[in-house]
């Protein structure tokens, strides 16, 4: 597909965020890794997925996106209490901060070094203590060290890298001996009617749409792919999971207004439009949808996970 912008984080919240952090949430738990531990989150976007993950010793985020790793630095993490409401638990609390101007680490908020805590080398420097630690790179090329975390993860984020085996073999090489690796894509192709919808109302106006389309581009969002890719990395115990959500849109105004915000293949597509084509898609989206009696439009979406463990 062609190159995509991935740079406003607010942006991403609205469209695509605030419903990955549903399925992060779920994910997280499923993984079942205790506290305490040393994460990596690769693709970490806005932080939906980090944002999920209780009482880590230490979390660092890889992104390519200057922008989205800003978001990313200002996110907190979810309190320790199980009790906490999901709500709570999902909403990022701080202001984003300043862009990172290279691929050195940079901490998000006070974290001081602890004797004994976990230590990591990026790009030849220390990542020491038990904060957030943002870096610029990419998926199939980690500026980290080999055999340095206890749980790799990645959210919404493989179908977009070019190489996406390349990027598990990656995933693999820099998780410790034992730890869990895995990650979660969205299955475009039967669980995303929110894109479907658009797609097909696209369709009707750009016949020669071809593979912009998610559900075509990114037909090998499957669990058989994703469970191949973990086997051929060398992965033990691989396992897969369809995560299904509500998305609840209070009008059509709440469902289409994210797609304004350029951020992602089809509000990439959208801004490619001319006013009136985009006026066209609007209407036809807006007659598309199953919008109830008071307004509200109530769809589902569904995500793929996998698992597995290092040997060791």
């Amino acid at each position: 597909m062609a190159d995509i912008p991935w740079q406003a984080g607010d942006a991403y919240e609205a469209y695509m965020g605030r419903w990955s952090r549903h399925v992060a949430q779920l994910f997280v738990a499923w993984l079942g890794v205790p506290g305490g531990r040393r994460w990596l989150d690769v693709g970490c976007g806005t932080g939906a997925l980090s944002a999920q993950i209780p009482e880590p010793a230490l979390i660092v985020g890889v992104d390519r996106s200057h922008g989205f790793l800003s978001a990313w630095q200002g996110g907190s993490r979810p309190p320790a209490d199980k009790h906490q409401s999901r709500r709570d638990t999902a909403r990022t609390q701080a202001g984003p901060a300043p862009a990172q101007a290279g691929p050195a680490p940079v901490q998000a908020g006070p974290a001081p070094a602890r004797a004994g805590s976990p230590e990591v080398q990026a790009d030849g420097r220390r990542v020491q203590g038990g904060g957030r630690w943002g870096l610029v790179g990419d998926a199939a090329g980690l500026p980290l060290a080999d055999a340095r975390f206890d749980a790799v993860v990645s959210g919404l984020a493989l179908n977009f890298v070019p190489r996406p085996e390349a990027a598990v073999a990656e995933l693999s090489r820099v998780a410790a001996p034992g730890a869990v690796i895995a990650a979660y894509v969205w299955d475009y192709a039967n669980g995303m009617p929110m894109m479907r919808h658009f797609w097909a109302a696209a369709a009707e106006l750009d016949p020669g749409l071809g593979e912009r389309d998610e559900s075509l581009g990114y037909a090998f969002c499957r669990d058989d792919v994703l469970a191949g890719w973990w086997s051929d990395a060398g992965l033990h115990a691989v396992t897969t999971r369809r995560i299904e959500i509500p998305m609840f849109f209070r009008d059509f105004d709440d469902f289409w207004t994210p797609f304004l915000g350029g951020q992602g293949p089809a509000p990439g597509y959208l801004a490619s439009r001319s006013p009136a084509q985009q006026h066209d898609l609007r209407e036809s989206l807006r007659h598309r949808l199953p919008v109830r009696a008071d307004g509200a439009i109530a769809l589902t979406a569904a995500a793929w996970a996998v698992q597995g463990r290092k040997p060791g």
